[in-house]
Protein backbone atom coordinates (compact mmCIF):
# COMPACT_ATOMS: atom_id res chain seq x y z
CA UNK A 1 0.00 0.00 0.00
CA UNK A 2 1.58 3.79 -1.37
CA UNK A 3 0.99 6.35 0.30
CA UNK A 4 1.12 9.99 -0.71
CA UNK A 5 4.27 11.93 -0.40
CA UNK A 6 4.10 15.69 1.06
CA UNK A 7 5.76 19.11 0.14
CA UNK A 8 5.60 19.22 3.64
CA UNK A 9 7.04 15.90 4.63
CA UNK A 10 10.00 16.53 2.10
CA UNK A 11 10.81 19.39 3.85
CA UNK A 12 10.48 18.30 6.96
CA UNK A 13 12.94 14.64 6.04
CA UNK A 14 15.06 17.53 4.71
CA UNK A 15 15.71 19.36 7.78
CA UNK A 16 15.99 16.40 9.96
CA UNK A 17 19.14 15.28 7.50
CA UNK A 18 21.03 18.72 7.76
CA UNK A 19 20.47 18.78 11.35
CA UNK A 20 21.91 15.19 11.64
CA UNK A 21 24.87 16.07 9.54
CA UNK A 22 25.41 19.41 11.29
CA UNK A 23 25.17 17.17 14.80
CA UNK A 24 28.15 15.46 13.75
CA UNK A 25 30.00 17.73 12.19
CA UNK A 26 29.74 19.66 15.86
CA UNK A 27 30.61 16.48 17.68
CA UNK A 28 34.11 16.22 15.04
CA UNK A 29 34.84 19.79 15.77
CA UNK A 30 34.51 19.17 19.58
CA UNK A 31 37.25 16.36 18.92
CA UNK A 32 39.15 18.78 16.99
CA UNK A 33 39.09 21.47 19.64
CA UNK A 34 39.74 19.16 22.68
CA UNK A 35 41.38 15.87 20.74
CA UNK A 36 39.66 14.16 22.67
CA UNK A 37 37.36 11.34 21.23
CA UNK A 38 35.25 11.19 24.55
CA UNK A 39 33.74 14.65 25.70
CA UNK A 40 31.01 13.56 26.76
CA UNK A 41 28.88 10.41 28.62
CA UNK A 42 27.12 9.80 25.73
CA UNK A 43 30.35 9.42 22.95
CA UNK A 44 31.13 6.05 24.45
CA UNK A 45 29.53 4.88 27.92
CA UNK A 46 31.92 2.07 27.91
CA UNK A 47 34.64 3.77 26.80
CA UNK A 48 33.88 6.48 29.67
CA UNK A 49 34.07 4.25 32.86
CA UNK A 50 37.61 2.94 31.49
CA UNK A 51 38.94 6.30 31.16
CA UNK A 52 37.65 6.98 34.67
CA UNK A 53 39.27 4.12 36.25
CA UNK A 54 42.44 5.14 34.35
CA UNK A 55 42.73 8.15 35.71
CA UNK A 56 41.67 7.25 39.55
CA UNK A 57 44.66 5.07 38.99
CA UNK A 58 46.90 7.73 37.34
CA UNK A 59 45.99 9.66 40.29
CA UNK A 60 46.98 7.03 43.03
CA UNK A 61 50.27 6.46 41.35
CA UNK A 62 51.13 10.50 41.55
CA UNK A 63 50.46 10.04 44.93
CA UNK A 64 52.33 7.56 45.62
CA UNK A 65 55.75 9.08 43.78
CA UNK A 66 55.18 12.22 46.00
CA UNK A 67 55.02 9.96 48.89
CA UNK A 68 58.38 8.37 47.42
CA UNK A 69 60.09 12.02 46.27
CA UNK A 70 59.52 12.75 50.35
CA UNK A 71 60.79 9.47 51.49
CA UNK A 72 64.01 10.17 49.49
CA UNK A 73 64.16 13.43 50.88
CA UNK A 74 64.01 12.37 54.68
CA UNK A 75 65.91 9.59 54.22
CA UNK A 76 68.71 11.04 52.73
CA UNK A 77 68.76 13.60 55.33
CA UNK A 78 68.83 11.16 57.72
CA UNK A 79 71.39 9.84 55.97
CA UNK A 80 73.86 13.02 56.42
CA UNK A 81 72.95 13.03 59.58
CA UNK A 82 73.92 10.28 60.42
CA UNK A 83 77.22 10.87 58.67
CA UNK A 84 78.15 13.87 60.59
CA UNK A 85 77.86 12.29 63.97
CA UNK A 86 79.96 9.67 62.77
CA UNK A 87 82.71 12.05 61.90
CA UNK A 88 82.42 13.72 65.06
CA UNK A 89 82.42 10.26 66.31
CA UNK A 90 86.39 9.78 64.69
CA UNK A 91 87.46 12.60 65.87
CA UNK A 92 86.13 11.94 69.51
CA UNK A 93 88.20 8.43 68.97
CA UNK A 94 91.04 10.32 67.62
CA UNK A 95 91.08 12.25 70.52
CA UNK A 96 90.69 9.80 73.25
CA UNK A 97 93.70 7.81 72.05
CA UNK A 98 95.76 10.97 72.15
CA UNK A 99 94.46 11.73 75.77
CA UNK A 100 95.37 8.36 76.62
CA UNK A 101 99.24 9.16 76.08
CA UNK A 102 100.57 9.30 79.58
CA UNK A 103 102.87 11.63 78.25
CA UNK A 104 100.35 14.49 78.16
CA UNK A 105 100.33 17.40 81.10
CA UNK A 106 97.01 18.68 81.99
CA UNK A 107 96.78 21.89 79.92
CA UNK A 108 97.01 19.57 77.01
CA UNK A 109 93.99 17.48 77.91
CA UNK A 110 92.41 20.49 79.18
CA UNK A 111 92.41 21.91 75.83
CA UNK A 112 90.98 18.22 74.46
CA UNK A 113 88.49 18.53 76.70
CA UNK A 114 87.13 22.17 75.68
CA UNK A 115 86.98 20.45 72.25
CA UNK A 116 84.85 17.30 73.74
CA UNK A 117 82.50 19.92 75.59
CA UNK A 118 81.73 21.66 71.61
CA UNK A 119 81.47 17.53 70.31
CA UNK A 120 78.86 17.43 72.86
CA UNK A 121 77.19 20.92 71.99
CA UNK A 122 77.23 19.67 68.37
CA UNK A 123 76.17 16.13 68.82
CA UNK A 124 72.92 17.56 70.68
CA UNK A 125 72.20 19.73 67.97
CA UNK A 126 72.41 16.40 65.56
CA UNK A 127 70.13 14.64 67.46
CA UNK A 128 68.00 17.57 67.13
CA UNK A 129 67.93 17.73 63.17
CA UNK A 130 64.72 19.14 61.49
CA UNK A 131 63.85 18.79 58.17
CA UNK A 132 61.28 20.25 56.69
CA UNK A 133 60.06 21.56 60.21
CA UNK A 134 60.51 18.44 61.61
CA UNK A 135 61.91 16.43 64.06
CA UNK A 136 64.60 13.44 62.73
CA UNK A 137 65.50 11.45 64.91
CA UNK A 138 61.84 11.36 67.53
CA UNK A 139 59.67 8.86 65.48
CA UNK A 140 55.94 10.20 65.79
CA UNK A 141 56.88 13.12 67.83
CA UNK A 142 58.08 15.05 65.19
CA UNK A 143 57.06 18.33 67.07
CA UNK A 144 59.32 18.09 69.71
CA UNK A 145 62.93 17.97 70.11
CA UNK A 146 64.18 14.32 71.41
CA UNK A 147 67.09 15.56 73.18
CA UNK A 148 67.35 18.79 75.84
CA UNK A 149 68.92 21.83 74.66
CA UNK A 150 71.92 24.27 76.61
CA UNK A 151 71.03 25.58 80.04
CA UNK A 152 71.41 28.92 80.72
CA UNK A 153 75.09 28.65 81.98
CA UNK A 154 76.15 26.89 78.71
CA UNK A 155 77.88 23.99 80.57
CA UNK A 156 78.72 21.17 79.15
CA UNK A 157 75.67 19.38 80.94
CA UNK A 158 72.42 20.09 78.91
CA UNK A 159 69.27 20.40 80.71
CA UNK A 160 66.20 19.00 79.87
CA UNK A 161 62.37 18.92 81.01
CA UNK A 162 62.29 17.86 84.07
CA UNK A 163 65.26 20.02 84.56
CA UNK A 164 67.32 17.09 85.88
CA UNK A 165 67.69 14.85 83.44
CA UNK A 166 70.31 15.01 80.36
CA UNK A 167 70.42 14.11 77.29
CA UNK A 168 72.36 11.13 77.63
CA UNK A 169 69.03 9.99 79.97
CA UNK A 170 66.34 10.72 77.71
CA UNK A 171 64.78 8.52 75.39
CA UNK A 172 64.09 9.06 72.20
CA UNK A 173 60.34 8.19 70.73
CA UNK A 174 60.56 4.40 68.81
CA UNK A 175 57.29 4.97 66.85
CA UNK A 176 58.02 4.63 63.21
CA UNK A 177 56.83 6.66 60.72
CA UNK A 178 55.27 4.55 57.45
CA UNK A 179 54.78 5.93 53.95
CA UNK A 180 52.65 4.39 51.71
CA UNK A 181 54.78 4.21 48.26
CA UNK A 182 52.57 1.48 46.50
CA UNK A 183 49.45 -0.35 47.12
CA UNK A 184 49.47 -1.99 50.16
CA UNK A 185 52.83 -1.40 50.84
CA UNK A 186 53.98 0.58 53.76
CA UNK A 187 57.90 1.61 54.48
CA UNK A 188 59.43 2.83 57.57
CA UNK A 189 62.11 5.46 56.92
CA UNK A 190 63.08 6.98 59.94
CA UNK A 191 65.90 5.85 62.11
CA UNK A 192 65.12 7.33 66.17
CA UNK A 193 67.55 8.62 68.47
CA UNK A 194 67.65 5.66 70.39
CA UNK A 195 69.09 3.54 67.34
CA UNK A 196 71.47 5.72 66.69
CA UNK A 197 72.89 7.62 69.93
CA UNK A 198 72.10 4.74 71.90
CA UNK A 199 69.38 3.94 75.10
CA UNK A 200 68.76 6.61 77.51
CA UNK A 201 70.38 5.45 81.08
CA UNK A 202 68.14 5.87 84.26
CA UNK A 203 68.85 8.75 86.38
CA UNK A 204 69.50 6.19 89.61
CA UNK A 205 71.50 3.90 87.16
CA UNK A 206 74.25 1.90 88.83
CA UNK A 207 77.66 2.56 88.22
CA UNK A 208 78.28 -0.93 86.39
CA UNK A 209 75.42 0.27 84.56
CA UNK A 210 77.03 3.91 83.55
CA UNK A 211 79.86 2.35 82.44
CA UNK A 212 78.80 -0.35 80.26
CA UNK A 213 76.38 2.14 78.59
CA UNK A 214 77.65 2.73 75.23
CA UNK A 215 74.97 6.02 74.58
CA UNK A 216 76.98 9.04 72.68
CA UNK A 217 76.51 11.89 75.21
CA UNK A 218 77.24 9.72 78.41
CA UNK A 219 80.65 8.66 76.51
CA UNK A 220 81.16 12.27 75.63
CA UNK A 221 80.13 13.86 79.49
CA UNK A 222 82.34 10.11 80.99
CA UNK A 223 85.55 11.41 78.68
CA UNK A 224 85.15 15.03 79.42
CA UNK A 225 85.20 14.52 83.15
CA UNK A 226 87.87 12.05 82.94
CA UNK A 227 90.14 14.68 80.70
CA UNK A 228 89.38 17.29 84.07
CA UNK A 229 90.61 14.39 86.29
CA UNK A 230 93.56 13.23 84.41
CA UNK A 231 92.04 9.34 84.57
CA UNK A 232 93.71 8.49 81.65
CA UNK A 233 93.52 4.68 82.43
CA UNK A 234 89.58 5.42 82.22
CA UNK A 235 89.92 7.34 78.75
CA UNK A 236 91.77 4.61 77.21
CA UNK A 237 89.11 2.48 78.69
CA UNK A 238 86.42 4.18 76.73
CA UNK A 239 88.02 3.71 73.17
CA UNK A 240 86.41 -0.09 72.78
CA UNK A 241 82.96 1.35 73.95
CA UNK A 242 82.90 4.08 71.42
CA UNK A 243 84.16 2.07 68.36
CA UNK A 244 81.38 0.01 69.42
CA UNK A 245 79.35 2.78 68.93
CA UNK A 246 80.70 3.70 66.15
CA UNK A 247 79.91 0.56 64.68
CA UNK A 248 76.17 0.87 65.41
CA UNK A 249 76.16 4.10 63.56
CA UNK A 250 77.17 2.66 60.31
CA UNK A 251 74.95 -0.18 60.61
CA UNK A 252 72.27 1.88 60.79
CA UNK A 253 73.52 4.32 58.05
CA UNK A 254 73.89 0.93 55.85
CA UNK A 255 70.05 0.22 56.90
CA UNK A 256 69.04 3.79 55.80
CA UNK A 257 71.37 3.17 52.89
CA UNK A 258 69.53 0.10 51.51
CA UNK A 259 65.79 1.38 51.92
CA UNK A 260 67.21 4.39 49.47
CA UNK A 261 67.93 2.11 47.13
CA UNK A 262 64.71 -0.13 47.73
CA UNK A 263 62.52 2.98 47.27
CA UNK A 264 64.68 4.35 44.29
CA UNK A 265 63.65 0.86 42.80
CA UNK A 266 60.02 1.35 43.61
CA UNK A 267 60.55 5.32 42.28
CA UNK A 268 61.34 3.79 38.72
CA UNK A 269 59.09 1.40 38.94
CA UNK A 270 56.11 4.45 39.38
CA UNK A 271 57.38 5.61 36.35
CA UNK A 272 57.09 2.85 34.21
CA UNK A 273 53.34 2.89 35.59
CA UNK A 274 52.69 6.14 34.46
CA UNK A 275 53.64 5.58 30.98
CA UNK A 276 51.61 2.42 30.83
CA UNK A 277 48.15 4.26 32.42
CA UNK A 278 48.96 7.28 29.93
CA UNK A 279 49.42 5.17 27.14
CA UNK A 280 46.30 3.20 27.60
CA UNK A 281 44.35 6.11 28.57
CA UNK A 282 45.60 7.59 25.19
CA UNK A 283 44.41 4.97 23.83
CA UNK A 284 40.78 5.16 25.39
CA UNK A 285 40.22 8.79 25.41
CA UNK A 286 42.51 10.87 22.86
CA UNK A 287 41.03 11.42 19.30
CA UNK A 288 43.05 10.06 16.05
CA UNK A 289 43.34 13.56 14.76
CA UNK A 290 43.98 12.27 11.11
CA UNK A 291 40.77 10.15 11.00
CA UNK A 292 38.79 12.77 12.18
CA UNK A 293 39.88 15.45 9.83
CA UNK A 294 39.74 13.29 7.45
CA UNK A 295 35.61 12.33 8.89
CA UNK A 296 35.60 16.13 9.07
CA UNK A 297 35.72 16.77 5.41
CA UNK A 298 33.20 13.73 4.56
CA UNK A 299 30.59 15.23 6.37
CA UNK A 300 31.19 19.12 5.20
CA UNK A 301 30.84 17.74 1.85
CA UNK A 302 27.87 15.71 2.97
CA UNK A 303 26.58 18.92 4.01
CA UNK A 304 27.31 21.02 1.35
CA UNK A 305 25.76 18.08 -1.32
CA UNK A 306 22.36 17.91 1.30
CA UNK A 307 22.08 21.69 1.15
CA UNK A 308 22.63 21.58 -2.91
CA UNK A 309 19.96 18.80 -3.29
CA UNK A 310 17.61 20.71 -0.78
CA UNK A 311 17.87 23.90 -3.01
CA UNK A 312 16.19 21.77 -5.59
CA UNK A 313 13.89 20.48 -3.81
CA UNK A 314 12.32 23.16 -2.32
CA UNK A 315 12.50 25.58 -5.59
CA UNK A 316 9.15 24.42 -7.39
CA UNK A 317 6.39 27.04 -7.09
CA UNK A 318 3.02 27.68 -7.69
CA UNK A 319 4.24 29.80 -11.13
CA UNK A 320 6.70 26.89 -12.13
CA UNK A 321 3.55 24.25 -12.06
CA UNK A 322 1.84 26.56 -14.28
CA UNK A 323 4.36 27.16 -16.92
Amino acid sequence: MSFRVTQSMMNTQLLRNISNNMGRMNNLQNQLSTGMKINKPSDDPVGITFALRYRSEIDSNTQYSENVSSALSMMEYTDTSIGQAGDIMQRFRELLVKGANGTLEQTSLDAIKVEISQMYNQMVEIGNSQFNGKQVFNGELTGDKPYPTLGADGKVDLVADPPLLKAYQVSSDTGSIKYELSAGMKLGINITGNEVFGNAISPNATQAEIESSDNVFLLLQRAHDMLGSSDQKGISALISQVETRMNTMLSKRAEVGAKVNRVDIIQNRLADIEINLKTIQAKTEDADMSEVITNMKTEENVYQASLSVGAQLIRPSLVDFLR
